[in-house]
């Protein structure tokens, strides 16, 4: 008897054994700071909606008035005939943004990273990595035929070690987030580049979470940092704190040329409808024109973060707004998670082989648009079920 996928049944089994088996909450309202989700109204604390401004009556506007002119899809990829206008004057606007030559939209932050490392990185040469970067960063490098070496995290005498060991590469290549997603701590860039620049090696960041949330006006990590023309390659999302949807690279216009003849996953992808170019790009200009959503963030930010520690839990070495509470446990994490959802919070748990077994969390992230009466009242739930679960 042909077997099939019969055996899927026991590894899902198995994963819901080890409290990894990942259900699909659904919003039954738009993404904002309390949402209805499985039914239940609830605070959300587990959006990337950094400057709350997926709901924007602004892009909600441009995505209309682009579908009106432009209809919805492009029918093709950006090499044939998928190129619009619009996509072009996206770019040219993430390049001015970025404080770069260039600048080329993928799909998604996972493509972007996959196919960027896979077209820049071969045979005879060999990326250096971050040990806690993202996901998408080590599918690249699997994806090529690149040697690879992985420093601890943020130890820069294990990031000069592996470029002392490397000196006989062909070309190297250092890859670091910016913002690390499970622990929201912040990437030694300018060291990085020094360190980089000494042994003459590329530099590619990740900054997923620092654009619209790091630097003037949200221009990210290396504005934080203040290392503009010393970065090669910056990788970053229009799905997270601009409310919209897409990944992108910047840097050297030649880059951009490069990466359009030999990037596989901006290749074979169908390029952007229409109306998310449109909301993209009237996203760059909110965030450059209305400061307040920045500012409010960072206040949500500190007020949350502060509150969660005063309280006995403990969140890390987290300096930005995804802010872990730390528990332990994979079943400590999930349990400390369904009785905030049934307590009226939404705030997901991250166990392992996301983080370290040891290091179970649940990741809270606040958004500019909550209000402090939002962010009061899930302290006082995270306190009253925390004594309960004898975490605090």
């Amino acid at each position: 008897m042909k077997q099939g996928v019969s055996w899927l049944k026991d590894e899902v089994n198995r994963l819901r054994e080890q409290h990894l088996l990942a259900t699909l909450p659904v919003l039954d309202t738009p993404a904002g700071n309390r949402v209805v989700i499985n039914g239940k109204p609830c605070i959300m604390l587990g959006s990337n909606n950094y400057l709350g401004l997926a709901n924007h009556p602004r892009l909600v506007a441009a995505a209309s008035k682009a579908m009106d002119q432009w209809g919805f899809g492009t029918g093709a990829v950006r090499q044939l005939a998928g190129t619009m206008r619009i996509h072009m004057e996206l770019e040219e606007e993430l390049a001015a943004f970025k404080g770069t030559e260039a600048s080329l939209v993928f799909t998604a932050g996972i493509a972007a990273n996959r196919g960027t490392i896979q077209a820049l990185m071969g045979e005879g040469d060999v990326i250096i990595s971050d040990e806690l970067n993202h996901g998408s960063i080590i599918d690249g490098v699997r994806l090529t035929k690149a040697e690879r070496k992985i420093f601890p995290h943020l130890d820069m005498p294990g990031l000069e070690k592996a470029l002392q060991e490397s000196r006989a590469a062909r070309r190297r290549l250092v890859v670091t987030d910016g913002v690390f997603s499970m622990d929201g701590d912040i990437a030694s860039l300018d060291q990085i580049c020094e360190l980089a620049e000494r042994y003459d090696a590329m530099v590619m960041v990740d900054d997923a979470h620092g654009d619209g949330v790091l630097g003037k006006e949200g221009r990210g990590i290396v504005d934080h940092h203040q290392v503009h023309g010393k970065v090669d390659i910056e990788m970053g999302t229009l799905s997270k704190a601009f409310g919209c949807l897409g990944g992108y690279i910047a840097g050297k216009q030649e880059l951009k040329d490069y990466l359009v003849s030999t990037a596989r996953s901006f290749i074979f992808t169908t390029a952007h409808p229409p109306a998310v170019v449109a909301a993209c790009r009237e996203s760059l200009r909110i965030v450059q024109e209305e400061p307040q959503h920045l500012r409010q963030l960072w206040d949500n930010t500190n007020f949350l973060k502060k509150a969660l520690q005063d309280l006995g839990f403990d969140t890390g070495r987290s300096q930005t707004p995804i802010t872990p509470v730390i528990v332990g446990e994979s079943a400590v994490a999930q349990q400390l998670s369904k009785e905030l959802f049934n307590h009226g919070v939404f705030a997901k748990p991250i166990v392992f082989p996301l983080v370290a077994k040891d290091k179970a969390r649940i990741r809270t992230i606040v958004n500019a648009c909550h209000t402090r009466q939002d962010l009061e009242e899930a302290v006082e739930i995270f306190g009253k079920i925390g004594k309960q679960m004898k975490i605090i």
